[in-house]
């Protein structure tokens, strides 16, 4: 266990070290000047040459790229992520102000899909070539198809403008989390719901399936007991992979019920030339990524004893 959490460890460094610099070199290669565009927010004015020099001396800026992506590295090991350009705060204080409101919406999504798609997946499985089956695969190809930020209207105006039963925006209230995680959940539930049932139609024709009926067991708990448990290792991948992409999507749902969150503080980022929240951002949101894969293959282990943690048969 130590030598692969060692490993894994490694391995995550390197994952972040190489997202760190890809974010860095991406926005110091982006057009335009974070020091002029800043400037003139402050002084509601063009700054002078001499105030854009004097502000890119202040934050570094003038120096060469790997001058620029030494210190910042060396702040980040210290557990400094910077200060934001245009607010003059800690760029650690506003992801932790904004942090928990993203991964509340992530876990809701995700709960969202799974109670959509286990089901779903478990009774089409059970019942291929049924009319169940048919239309478990219809709603599926829908959700894959459907965008996000469309779904998320279409639901905004038959729940909170036709129906008046739940708020459009803000955050802080269960009503208040049920459109967006709904919104976020529901092509993850289709992806899901696909997979289960390839998974469980695999493990339905196995021995030992036949062989727990035969012993007389409930239908029931064959299928949800012995079936599904085995069936359920490549779905934990793709929901431990997923969870990352939730936090992505999260920027979209957002936007479209102004919640707030990292999605929101990111786009503001973006516009403002605010490299280091975006910086500080991306570096959180790869660390939330590699860990959840660590806790997959945790996970996998707990599932099914057989698989060791180095990724051999045990």
């Amino acid at each position: 266990m130590r030598n692969y959490l060692a490993y894994r460890l490694g391995t995550s460094l390197l994952v972040m070290f190489g997202v760190s610099v890809v974010t860095y070199g991406l926005i110091y290669l982006t057009p335009g000047d974070p020091a002029e565009i800043i400037l003139r927010e402050r002084l509601e004015r063009q700054p002078a040459a001499a105030e854009v020099a004097a502000f890119e001396a202040e934050q570094g800026l003038d120096a060469p790229f790997p001058v620029q992506y030494a210190d910042w590295l060396t702040d980040v090991l210290r557990g400094d992520l910077g200060t934001s350009y245009y607010s003059d705060t800690a760029v650690s204080s506003l992801i932790v102000e904004a942090l928990p409101a993203t991964l509340e919406l992530a876990a809701a999504a995700m709960v969202v899909a799974l109670v959509l798609a286990v089901p779903a997946g478990v009774v089409s499985a059970v019942r291929q070539g049924s009319g169940v089956d048919v239309a478990s695969q219809l709603g599926a190809l829908v959700g894959v198809s459907m965008p996000n930020f469309w779904l998320g209207y279409l639901l905004i105006l038959v729940f909170a403008l036709l129906l008046g039963v739940l708020p459009v925006a803000g955050a802080g209230s269960p009503a208040q989390l049920v459109l967006p995680a709904i919104t976020l959940g529901t092509g993850m539930a289709a992806v899901l719901t696909r997979l289960i049932r390839t998974s469980m139609l695999e493990v339905l024709d196995e021995g030992y399936v036949d062989t727990a009926r035969s012993k007389g067991l409930r239908e029931r708990i064959v299928v949800y007991k012995h079936a599904l448990r085995n069936a359920l290792l490549p779905v934990v991948t793709i929901v431990g992979l997923q969870f990352g992409s939730l936090l992505n999507g999260a920027v979209v749902v957002e936007i479209v019920f102004q919640r707030p969150g990292l999605g929101m503080v990111l786009v503001d980022a973006v516009f403002d030339r605010d490299y280091p929240v975006v910086q500080g951002i991306a570096l959180v949101t790869a660390v939330v990524f590699v860990g959840t894969n660590l806790l997959v293959d945790l996970t996998y282990r707990y599932l099914d004893p057989r698989v060791a943690l180095g990724g051999e048969t045990a």
